[in-house]
């Protein structure tokens, strides 16, 4: 964002059924568009809260969505795209990095049991996982 921008405080319901309450700048085309940080609650159920840029989810935030499951960590044009953490509806969770909403690079994957798996994700796949001992004493 460029020095000089005006925040302001909405609270927006849009046509559709989806309501957004949160930080909004007018844009160089002299359209209101979503920055700074809001929360999103789609008429789908799904809920976003953190940062915005250029009216996408840029930054850090959270995506709750109705099944249960959640994301929280970077997100770019509105897509799960850095470091961040998705937890699916049966407890487990994959921590590590995503490119373009995709499993991508390092990271590591705990089972519904509490079983930790680490390795190379891209997407689909992960290649070389080890299963990560726990001992104890």
């Amino acid at each position: 964002m460029s020095a000089g921008v005006q925040y302001v405080t909405v609270s927006y319901i849009f046509p559709n059924g989806d309501k957004y309450e949160g930080q909004c700048y007018k844009s160089a085309s002299g359209a209101m568009v979503r920055g700074g940080t809001g929360k999103h609650l789609f008429a789908s159920g799904v809920i976003y809260s953190g940062e915005w840029n250029e009216d996408k989810m840029n930054g850090k935030g959270t995506l709750q969505l109705p099944s249960g499951a959640h994301y929280e960590g970077e997100f770019k044009d509105g897509m799960f795209h850095g470091t961040g953490k998705y937890t699916f509806t049966d407890g487990s969770h994959y921590t590590g990095h995503f490119n373009q909403n995709r499993l991508e690079g390092q990271g590591s994957f705990t089972d519904s049991s509490g079983l930790v798996w680490n390795g190379e994700f891209q997407g689909k796949a992960a290649l070389g996982l080890r299963l990560k001992h726990s001992y104890t004493l």
